[in-house]
């Protein structure tokens, strides 16, 4: 479908966009904003096209506004919904309102169409018993068609069972609808239509016409009457080995020295005599039907292979017994004159036709035909066809009736995602909300299949855990995806339970299933590299420990299997615990370990004595650089990755196709997941009985800092970065006057040297 351009005589429409998302989106405001959307270049469309399923969005209006029917919903057949809203409409701002409900004078009676709308909402709402309404809802027009689908003329050509009131007719409709299928009629029922009724009766007449030609020609094309089939299958059943037969005999009158071969050798019988052998012998049905003799005739009765004997006993009793008369033997030239006899018919049956009406049988079919049925059916389909406008105008009421409530509510969703953005209701496509780890995840989007949807939405960058919900009490499933964008993952693994809540509030327990791992947090990424470093402390710890345990259970084990087997006396046991030499290799190790632990605390000690000497702010500064180059790459990755998140092929591995870098940025992702927060007023009693016992080292390190920069202060450290008012030497001016010299400067100790002359 290509792009819709505006005419050149159309004034351009003055646009107004509003940004969210890291990119500028249309706002639909006005009614005029809708009917120009073919004016505005679809590269300034959030999306291009949507599923109709999977959606929180009517299904029944989706399927009015996809045109053709594939499932999906493009930008040109939205384009079209909406231009023909609100052509039957006087104003298109009704449609901005969104409201369901359609006032009757709000119908454009100025256009046909509009005037078949407005007289079909007349006439429903006198129906439902609302004469005076001025308003028609979704829920009138939905009532008025289920209503008119569920009579038996509903205008849509279709002729059901129940549509007749002879019983014959409708033996033959359900006869019809069994042979050539049916098509639905409105009220969901099977039926037939004028096309079915013409393939029905085609086929009656072909299988009419096939059997009589076989009636005309019945000496030659059923040489044994109404048994000929019967003589036809017996003779197909045992073809294949009895010309195996003749030509094995051929074979035989050609080289004799070949019969022992012709009727298999001696050790494939021997392999068969190990054997269990059935009255069937089906393990010998590859063998010859009878034995191999040159020029002797096939036998029908003795000597028989014990796998083809009663297929052969029929075809004695059905086809040659008819057609060659009483034998008990069968020439080559005997068989040859009875598939010369049964060639006809083999022709015949490969000219069958109305093989759909066949189980129906000859007499039946020509039972219909002769009968009145075909006349009776298609005056049920034309009166039911006298209906179609009356159908088409309900129909119509329905579909303007639904257009003036949902258009706006896919437009905000498809051509912006105001929805998305503006924190009111949410979009088409959030499916609810998951409570999990003390979050609410509002971003949860329907998915078919994670595994194929994974592969596509792990692009976005963000955090993603597919979710399996269950109601137990209903069986009801679905399967979400929900974005975690606050918080840390340190809690959220494969397994974890939670509670998920869909658009009508039904509750569903919800089980993590797998996960799609990115950062979700600035505050992640400061603290990430110190619980890495923890995370391996624990980690060597445990496994030192865990070495030591096994080695030690390793020694109690083997002093047990000590005593046991060599018989040693309890008393001895302490021997083995007798000290040992110490390996030097070990000695030396150990002190390597020991000069290289000594040696990390002696150069921080030096660092921190050098720092002390530089003042507070030079060792507070330290620490803040030190803790910069720890924490400074995990942030300004994850700073970078979580600017890239993008909410576009999360979507797209659900079928849209949206054409925006929907960005979900730090603010919008704090919105989109909420943190546990105590509500506003609360009071909290903060003793824990079960609380461990802990130090407050926060109040430790407060006093620390708090003597450290009273100390800097009082040796007049602070001074040069402080006020004058603040200074200690401004505060404490003796501490200088009447400050005692200091010896070990010359300067103040010593005396000059003009003075001390005698």
């Amino acid at each position: 479908m290509q792009t819709p351009s505006a005419p050149a005589s159309r004034k351009p429409h003055p646009w107004q966009f509003f940004r969210a998302g890291g990119f500028d989106q249309v706002k639909l405001q006005t009614g005029a904003d809708l009917m120009n959307l073919d004016q505005l270049d679809q590269k300034l469309w959030v999306a291009l096209a949507c599923p109709t399923t999977g959606i929180e969005f009517d299904s029944k209006t989706a399927a009015l506004i996809d045109s053709d029917g594939d499932g999906r919903i493009r930008a040109q057949e939205l384009i079209c919904a909406i231009h023909w809203a609100g052509s039957m409409l006087k104003d298109a701002d009704d449609l901005v309102k969104g409201r369901d409900g359609a006032a009757l004078s709000a119908i454009n009676d100025a256009v046909p169409e509009g005037r078949q709308i407005l007289g079909s909402a007349r006439v429903i709402l006198r129906q439902l018993g609302k004469a005076e309404a001025a308003v028609i809802t979704v829920a009138d027009a939905a009532a008025a068609t289920k209503s008119f689908a569920n009579t038996v003329f509903n205008g849509d050509g279709v002729i059901i069972p129940e549509s007749a009131d002879d019983t014959a007719v409708q033996q033959v409709v359900r006869e019809a609808i069994a042979a050539v299928g049916s098509v639905m009629d409105r009220s969901g029922k099977p039926g037939i239509d004028a096309v079915k009724l013409e393939e029905f009766f085609g086929e009656l007449t072909r299988f009419d016409a096939w059997v009589s030609a076989s009636e005309s020609e019945a000496t030659k094309i059923l040489p044994a009457g109404p048994a000929t089939a019967a003589a036809a299958a017996a003779m197909q059943a045992v073809k294949a080995k009895i010309d195996d037969y003749f030509g094995r005999c051929r074979l035989a009158a050609f080289e004799g020295r070949l019969s022992s071969l012709l009727n298999r050798t001696e050790e494939e019988y021997k392999v068969l005599l190990t054997k269990d052998l059935t009255v069937s012998a089906q393990e010998v049905a590859g063998f010859p039907v009878s034995r191999i003799v040159p020029g002797q005739p096939l036998s029908l009765i003795d000597g028989l292979n014990p796998a083809h004997a009663t297929a052969m006993a029929t075809f004695r009793s059905v086809a040659v017994l008819p057609l060659l008369g009483e034998r008990e033997s069968l020439t080559e030239e005997d068989w040859q004159t009875l598939q010369n006899r049964l060639a006809p018919h083999a022709a015949w049956l490969g000219t069958k036709a109305g093989v759909r009406v066949e189980t129906l049988g000859i007499a039946r079919v020509r039972e219909i035909l002769r009968g009145p049925a075909k006349t009776a059916i298609a005056a049920l389909i034309a009166r039911d066809r006298e209906l179609e406008a009356e159908a088409s105008g309900v129909a119509l009421v329905e579909k303007l009736v639904r257009f003036h409530r949902d258009l706006i509510v896919l437009a905000t969703n498809f051509v912006n995602f105001r929805d998305l953005y503006d924190g009111g209701s949410p979009a088409i496509f959030q499916a609810g909300v998951l409570y999990l780890d003390q979050r609410s995840c509002n971003l949860c989007i329907t998915v078919v299949d994670p595994a194929k949807h994974a592969v596509m939405a792990s692009l976005a960058g963000a955090y993603l855990a597919y979710v399996d919900c269950v109601r137990k009490a209903t069986g009801q499933k679905l399967t979400v995806v929900a974005i975690f964008s606050q918080g840390d993952d340190e809690n959220l693994m494969v397994g974890r339970n939670g509670v998920f809540y869909d658009r009508k509030g039904l509750d569903y327990d919800a089980t993590i299933t797998k996960i799609v791992a990115n950062p979700i947090s600035l505050r992640q990424a400061f603290w990430q590299p110190y619980k890495r470093f923890v995370r391996w402390v624990e980690e060597q710890i445990a496994k030192r420990a865990a070495e030591a345990d096994a080695a030690a259970s390793q020694k109690l084990t083997a002093a047990a299997t000590a005593v046991v087997t060599q018989g040693v006396a309890p008393a001895a046991a302490p021997a083995a615990n007798a000290p040992q030499k110490v390996d030097v290799g070990t000695v030396a190790a150990l002190g390597v370990a020991f000069g290289a632990i000594g040696g990390f605390f002696t150069a921080v000690a030096t660092l921190g004595k050098d720092l002390w000497s530089e003042g507070a702010f030079t060792m507070i500064g330290a620490i803040l650089g030190l803790m910069v180059l720890i924490s400074g790459p995990s942030l300004v990755m994850t700073y970078i990755k979580l600017r890239k998140r993008n909410l576009g092929p999360i979507l797209d591995a659900n079928g849209w196709a949206v054409n925006a870098k929907a960005r979900i940025n730090v603010p919008f992702g704090t919105r989109l997941t909420a943190i546990a927060e105590l509500p506003p007023g609360s009071t909290r009693d903060l003793v824990d009985p079960f609380e461990e016992t802990r130090r407050p080292w926060k109040l430790y390190v407060t006093l620390v800092v708090v003597a450290l920069l009273g100390w800097q202060w009082w040796a007049d450290k602070l001074d040069a970065h402080l006020p004058k008012q603040l200074r200690h030497s401004y505060r404490y001016p003796e501490k200088d006057a009447g400050a005692k010299a200091d010896p070990a400067k010359p300067e103040t100790n010593s005396v000059p040297k003009a003075a001390s002359a005698p």
